[in-house]
């Protein structure tokens, strides 16, 4: 790879910008992140776009908040528009845990430094911008301004909070990945048209004042949803709020929806068509130098940077639709992927970096076996309205067909310089089972599983069952827990069948609506009898834009209005947590009080077994903690294979 110069990534400050011979700029972006310029990172995305369009953008990454704001005038005034994202994941989630405890680390800062990304950044930037430069529009988007677009509950401050134009006073909201709406907003202020008067774009987002005329699209459906105020008053109406959001958020040919904010009109514009083929490589195609700013190189390593360097983004979207997820909300539920042509060629760039070392550490997406997977017929599609095509059951007229995916890692491993790509991101091992994918080509899935599990995995391959509990699973649009059992079945004939090693490693969640403490018993037990000792857990976090969250905060579920019990007590959420970890000796004198408390002293034979017990006391030195062996009851073992724990948090 050649020597980079400073001017090769986008201006930061005004020596930069004097480097490039501007004398003014068009775009300035502000963003929550330290400005990493790869294809990963939202912001450097966007950059990069308006970039190629021949405008002179210029990002001010992490300003400085708490001192005289010299950060945001330090660039002057743009020619069109400020552009505002809080960063690649929404500031509170950054900033706290799911207990609302102040991180102490923050992945896009260098060093994990804390301290460098506001609360609500979005609305913190945007709010300063405004009051600075009031004839100024700001233009919001990304993932804090996608997801709180309409009223939402937000559970750090546990209020209902109004759309973030509102808060944020932002001329405009880009909701979902923002290259073509961007792409008409600047095709619309070159032609000269006042970005006041620009609001029939799709997929972004405006507050009409009380005098303001309602822009008229014949090709548009309208839909109202009940106003802030009403949903403010009435729980069950803010719940029915959500499925018109969602359906329309993931239809073809969606409606435009308002809703009332006070004396303004919110309207939310129907979404662009998923991206071509072509529009996706174009993003990807984009000259990234792949690397931070060489203003961090003192400040030391960008963690997100770290996790994701050798990676390969190959697609966008999920159509999973699980209900404590953001990604459909934000991503759509229909998959934009690359070609494979494209895909190699940031390979190639990958393994030309100096520090390569040969090993590429995932070729993935928000799901990593979604790749070029989409409806037979596509008019079935367009009338589609389901949140998902995979819950209840896969739909007939999804193409889930894995071979295009097989074939995409066997062309990236014959790459020279590629020692072994891994899967990092995590597998849908629902639709590798044939007894749910009955629409699939069993030898297929198979062939597929193999190629995962003995070229692409480094010791463990990451699934997401989340739960065992059948009813709390269909709340969560995940298949039954028995579909695990039996992916399980072939990933453990596999290993035998090649002499492997791997570990699977589930992951779980605590505390999802629906969930009872028998409901974690019952995991605990059930995980344990399978041979696992889990780590990879979390405590569910309500967060904008879920079904979940919805529930959590209303109590009652969009779709059929009925409640549902949530648990969201500090003791009720740390009593189901608790049962992930029934092998601490602090917790066994807990778990069978609790046990017999609510009647299940049955659980009691699985979870603490006198046998297992005094053998615990008695095993020899060198044994592996956590093992298949160490696991099982003593007389109900039956094969040797070791199931090691990962410690590492996810996040």
């Amino acid at each position: 790879m050649q020597d980079l110069k400073l001017s090769d990534w986008l201006p930061t400050t005004n020596k930069e910008v004097k480097i490039r011979g501007w004398e003014a700029l068009d775009v300035i972006l502000f963003s929550g992140d330290a400005y990493v310029d790869h294809p990963t990172f939202g912001p450097a995305v966007i950059g990069r776009m308006l970039e190629s369009f021949g405008l002179r953008v210029a990002i001010v990454p992490q300003p400085n908040v708490n001192d005289n704001l010299q950060d945001f005038v330090k660039l002057g005034k743009p020619k069109l528009f400020f552009g505002v994202t809080g960063g690649c994941m929404d500031p509170m989630i950054s900033n706290y845990n799911a207990n609302k405890k102040k991180r102490d680390k923050d992945a896009y800062t260098p060093n994990g430094d804390i301290g460098f990304r506001p609360d609500y950044a979005t609305s913190v930037y945007s709010k300063i911008l405004k009051d600075k430069w009031p004839d100024t529009p700001v233009l919001i988007g990304g993932i804090e301004a996608s997801l709180r677009r309409v009223t939402h509950y937000d559970y750090w401050s546990d209020k209902l909070l109004p759309s973030i134009l509102e808060t944020s006073k932002a001329d405009m909201l880009v909701y979902g990945m923002g290259e073509q709406p961007l792409r008409e907003v600047v095709r619309l202020l070159e032609r000269g048209v006042p970005f006041s008067s620009i609001n029939t774009v799709l997929q972004t987002a405006v507050l009409l004042n009380k005098e303001d005329k309602i822009p008229k699209n014949s090709n548009w459906e309208d839909v109202e949803i009940a106003s802030h105020e009403v949903c403010l008053k009435d729980k069950k109406k803010y719940a029915s709020n959500f499925k018109v959001i969602e359906q329309e958020s993931n239809k073809l040919a969606a409606r435009r929806i308002f809703q009332k904010v006070g004396d303004k009109t919110l309207m939310i514009n129907p979404p662009y068509p998923t991206m071509t083929e072509q529009e996706i490589d174009a993003s990807f195609d984009l000259p990234y130098t792949r690397l931070p700013h060489p203003k961090y190189n003192k400040r030391g390593p960008i963690p997100a940077y770290e996790m994701i360097k050798t990676s390969i983004n190959i697609h966008r979207g999920c159509f999973g639709g699980c209900s404590f997820c953001t990604i459909s909300a934000h991503q759509g539920k229909f998959i934009a992927s690359r070609s494979q042509e494209s895909i190699l060629k940031e390979v190639d760039k990958v393994a030309n970096m100096p520090d390569f070392k040969g090993y590429l550490s995932d070729i993935g997406g928000p799901s990593a076996n979604m790749y070029q997977m989409k409806g037979k017929v596509q008019s079935i599609c367009d009338k589609c309205v389901a949140p998902s095509c995979i819950s209840p059951v896969i739909c007939s007229n999804l193409d889930t067909s894995h071979k295009p995916l097989t074939d995409l890692y066997q062309a990236v491993d014959k790459h020279p310089k590629v020692k072994k790509s891994f899967i990092g991101s995590g597998i849908r091992h629902d639709m590798l089972v044939p007894e749910f994918n009955k629409n699939a080509d069993p030898k297929e899935l198979d062939a597929y599983t193999e190629e995962v599990m003995t070229k692409h995995v480094s010791g463990r391959l990451k699934v997401a069952p989340e739960h065992t509990s059948d009813p709390v699973l269909k709340l969560m649009r995940k298949p039954s827990f028995k579909y695990f059992h039996k992916f399980k079945e072939r990933f453990d004939k596999i290993n035998i069948k090649k002499g492997l090693k791997l570990q699977l490693i589930p992951y779980f969640i605590s505390n999802h609506p629906a969930c009872e403490v028998e409901d974690m018993a019952n995991l605990a037990a059930e995980t344990k009898d399978m041979g696992f000792q889990l780590e990879q857990v979390q405590g569910f976090t309500p967060t904008p834009m879920t079904v979940a969250t919805v529930i959590y905060y209303s109590g009652y579920h969009p779709y059929t209005l009925k409640k549902v019990n949530t648990p969201k007590t500090r003791k009720e959420k740390d009593e189901q947590h608790r049962f992930f970890f029934w092998y601490k000796d602090e917790n066994k004198a807990w778990i069978k009080k609790t046990l017999n408390k609510v009647g299940r002293p049955d659980l009691l034979k699985v979870l603490l077994p006198g046998k297992e017990e005094k053998w615990r006391k008695n095993k020899p030195k060198g044994d592996a903690k956590n093992t298949f062996n160490d696991a099982v009851p003593f007389n109900q073992r039956k094969n040797k294979v070791k199931y090691k724990g990962n410690k590492k948090k996810r996040r």
